[in-house]
């Protein structure tokens, strides 16, 4: 097991910690020097906060660990693709590495859609690693909203 693919299983222990809770499974983890100072799950449902995202929490977290808005020497796990809001807060708090699982067509803003991570004109971008663990985080995913599919059907 590679580095990238210990501290993404990490970040999926968080995404089902989200399940648990029927939060959509996303899960994030923040490390320096190797080590986690910090780690999230969607708590946007729970919290009823639209900035309540694995990565947006993880971020915030980091930054009270390490004393500084600026996570200059991190690198992200998350199990997702950032969307726009997300991805505008690895730029802003500076975070130089961002490795995610899944995809996300309909709204990343990593590769999919657009890619605000790298976006030339930004004064910071980072380095992305995309597809680690793929397929347990899109598995992740899938079954979440099928049975969220399944438990719509079955109250009608």
């Amino acid at each position: 097991m590679t580095t990238d693919e210990y501290f993404m299983t990490l970040a999926i222990q968080e995404a089902q910690k989200a399940e648990r809770m029927g939060e959509v499974p996303i899960g994030a983890i923040i490390t320096k020097n190797g080590e986690v100072i910090a780690r999230a799950h969607n708590l946007r449902e729970t919290l009823q906060q639209p900035t309540a995202h694995a990565e947006h929490l993880a971020i915030e977290r980091a930054a009270k660990v390490i004393g500084s808005w600026r996570l200059e020497a991190c690198t992200l796990y998350v199990t997702l693709e950032p969307c726009v809001m997300c991805a505008g807060a690895i730029v802003m708090s500076r975070i130089p590495r961002v490795v995610y699982g899944a995809d996300d067509p309909k709204g990343g803003c990593s590769g999919s859609l657009m890619n605000l991570l790298q976006y030339n004109d930004f004064n910071h971008r980072a380095i992305v690693e995309k597809g680690i663990l793929q397929d347990n985080c899109s598995q992740l995913l899938t079954n979440f909203f099928k049975q969220l599919r399944h438990n719509k059907k079955s109250t009608k």
